[in-house]
């Protein structure tokens, strides 16, 4: 499936979409290559943009590292929120399959991707608080891709938004200082 249907299936019909992304075999490098690759890079340009060259509070040089740095981190994000989803399957009667993990964890990020062009107005940079459908991918696409008792997807979304709250805090305190005062 080409980038743009698989952004509007997961968006549009998320609970029709998961289980073709489930019936799919492709290795992690592809869907990092084709897919986060490409979408990882709104945000990151958008803050950019917003930063140094709309808002004009960062130096450019500044902020381009800090782009690339945003950049690096959204693959990081994916990887360690994928293991995190892995690991506390046992807790909640899922079955631990990484690559399901990992398929959901970065298709389930598409709409914080996507919020990411409102970094470039920084007026509007509010608007990325409507990246939060990730939370309502996540717990839709828990039963599908890794098997967990529909009864028992809540909680487990839950814990892993919130592991994903701190990792993300956390890259974003590594990445706050190359966006100036922001």
């Amino acid at each position: 499936m080409n980038l743009l249907d698989r952004v509007k299936m997961i968006l549009l019909a998320p609970r029709s979409e998961w289980p073709a992304i489930g019936r799919e075999a492709g290795k992690a490098s592809t869907l990092f290559g084709r897919y986060v690759a490409v979408l990882a890079l709104i945000p990151a340009l958008g803050r950019f943009i917003g930063a140094s060259l709309v808002g004009g509070y960062a130096p450019i040089a500044l902020s381009l590292i800090g782009a690339l740095v945003s950049y690096l981190a959204s693959f990081a994000f994916v990887y360690i929120l994928a293991l995190v989803i892995d690991a506390l399957a046992p807790a909640f009667g899922a079955q631990r399959n990484f690559a399901r993990a990992l398929k959901l964890a970065a298709y389930s990020g598409t709409p914080v991707w996507l919020a990411g062009i409102f970094l470039i107005v920084p007026g509007l940079s509010f608007l990325v608080v409507l990246g939060l459908q990730g939370a309502y991918l996540l717990w839709t696409g828990l039963p599908i891709l890794m098997r967990v008792p529909a009864e028992r997807a809540l909680p487990y979304a839950a814990v892993v938004a919130a592991c994903a709250l701190i990792v993300a805090i956390g890259l974003g305190l590594l990445e706050a200082p190359l966006f100036g005062a922001g």
